[in-house]
């Protein structure tokens, strides 16, 4: 195998999900366009991340830097990404809808229908072994599922085949809760999951 192949897997991830992204261009497909979003946000990280988080849709820091999670949830997803001892640049961070709806609304049925394939190509083109869905809409959409987050958090499910999916609460919902410590331990407890899967050594 020629020197230059080694490293081809995540060039050709890149080159994936960068005909992704031009695939979206300056998207017109839903309302959304319409409704004050800035600009695309599409996801940031690691090409060949063995985590990704699914998130729900910008918000007005994401939409401004074009970068999920970047506000103050996002400082709180970085320190969640650390104390499994993996930084930013170890995972894939993405969310359900690429534009941010007017006041952070939850997005409308359209808006994820028009979206999730996009997200669905970036999964499939990562192919982590984990996804870790923040919050009840993350959930929910990709669990094809009605059942709230706090049902749904506390259990491993099988995602596309391969994938282990772990929902857990987001961010922005634990600091609107600061002082709920259930909630903190909870989510650790589902992030130390994670950590179990991706440490099972791969043959």
């Amino acid at each position: 195998m020629p020197m230059s192949d080694v490293s081809s897997p995540a060039l050709d991830n890149s080159a994936a999900l960068a005909t992704v992204r031009a695939d979206i261009g300056d998207c017109t497909r839903c309302p959304l366009h319409t409704l004050g979003r800035k600009q695309i946000v599409f996801g940031v990280g690691n090409p060949k991340a063995e985590l990704m988080f699914v998130g729900e849709a910008p918000g007005a820091d994401e939409d401004v830097q074009g970068v999920p999670f970047v506000g103050q949830a996002g400082q709180l997803l970085t320190k969640i990404i650390e104390a499994i001892g993996l930084s930013r640049d170890d995972v894939y961070i993405a969310n359900v809808i690429k534009c941010r709806p007017p006041g952070n609304r939850n997005p409308e049925p359209i808006e994820v229908a028009t979206c999730e394939p996009f997200l669905l190509q970036q999964i499939d083109i990562i192919n982590p072994k984990v996804i870790v869905a923040l919050g009840t809409f993350a959930a929910q959409a990709l669990l094809k599922s009605t059942v709230p987050i706090s049902k749904l958090r506390g259990q491993v499910y099988d995602f596309r085949g391969t994938v282990k999916l772990i929902p857990t609460f987001h961010p922005a919902y634990l600091l609107r809760n600061r002082n709920n410590t259930d909630l903190k331990r909870d989510v650790w407890e589902d992030m130390k999951k994670a950590r179990a899967i991706l440490s099972v050594p791969t043959d």
